[in-house]
């Protein structure tokens, strides 16, 4: 079982904590396995936002954790307590991974953690950010950084995005999928999607792109063209790419792109299927096509991203 410490001291914003709480916390239905252990780690009482509250454990208690999340930081004008800083940092040095949601990435900024890396935050503060810790890569335009043992997220709902995304790391897509579906948010939103976007989600029925997304996932095994799109949206193939770019951040081929891959995970990780029958159930064509987008886009080839996926996801001892 992941544990996953929460670090809180006075002047931590409280949706990012309750967003992480919620995640970490709430087992998803159907979980075959283990979830997480959840702490809260901080002084005796602090004030997170207009809330008191009283932390399971000191902040001594972050070295111990597999993960640990930093919420957003409210002030970033004020330096962040020595004492988290000290202690997030001890806590990377033990092997844990360490996350900051929003504006915890003014404290994993203090605390060395993203010096010589990319890192981003709320884009309203990322010229803070980049101006008084000049040795870290500040990306203004991505929704979260993912560096492996450090990452960081955007604000507000990026901060979802990026819990989803460990939830995805350690559990896989369908129970990442699952936790999205009961948070009723998307299941997926890729970290080098854009922050900032007129309409993250169709979210009326109404919407232009409303009927044509459901319509497109259930066809991902077929050649579809922005044509296809544009034609089954009834409008030009200019027109669906401006709905596309202010309703997702991306462009139809990019976004199509990104469902193939979704789908290739889920069936590398669900099923025992080849990689070139992955490849035509994703509408990739050749095993060799599925191979070079999806090392670019996840980073290791699909053979290992099962192999990693198993053994990451077979259960252990205690």
């Amino acid at each position: 079982m992941v544990s996953v410490a929460l670090a809180v001291t006075e002047g931590m914003l409280h949706f990012e904590l309750s967003v992480a709480y919620e995640i970490f916390a709430s087992v998803p239905d159907g979980v075959p396995g283990p979830w997480y252990d959840v702490s809260v780690c901080g002084p005796d009482a602090v004030r997170v936002g207009r809330f008191r509250m009283e932390p399971d454990h000191g902040l001594d208690r972050l070295p111990h954790a597999d993960t640990v999340i930093v919420p957003g930081w409210a002030d970033v004008d004020v330096e962040p307590p020595a004492a988290l800083v000290d202690a997030v940092r001890a806590a990377h040095e033990a092997g844990a991974r360490v996350a900051s949601l929003c504006t915890g990435a003014f404290v994993l900024a203090a605390a060395g953690l993203l010096d010589g890396r990319r890192a981003t935050t709320h884009w309203a503060h990322t010229d803070v950010l980049a101006a008084r810790h000049p040795k870290v890569e500040v990306d203004p335009d991505v929704l979260y950084v993912d560096n492996g043992s450090v990452l960081t997220s955007a604000g507000k709902a990026a901060a979802l995005d990026l819990c989803l995304h460990l939830v995805r790391l350690d559990h896989g897509s369908a129970v990442a999928n699952t936790a999205a579906r009961r948070l009723v948010v998307p299941p997926h939103r890729a970290g080098g999607q854009a922050q900032f976007v007129t309409a993250p989600v169709p979210a009326r029925d109404d919407h232009p792109l409303g009927a044509l997304l459901p319509w497109v996932l259930e066809r991902l095994d077929q050649p579809l063209t922005v044509e296809d799109l544009a034609r089954k949206a009834n409008m030009s193939a200019r027109h669906l790419g401006r709905h596309f770019r202010a309703a997702t951040g991306t462009t139809p081929l990019q976004w199509l792109l990104t469902q193939r891959i979704r789908r290739a995970q889920e069936l590398l990780e669900a099923t025992d299927a080849g990689v070139d029958a992955i490849a035509e159930a994703t509408g990739m064509g050749t095993a060799t096509t599925l191979r070079r987008h999806f090392n670019r886009t996840v980073g290791v080839p699909p053979d290992t991203y099962r192999r990693t996926f198993r053994a990451r996801s077979a259960p252990t001892a205690g």
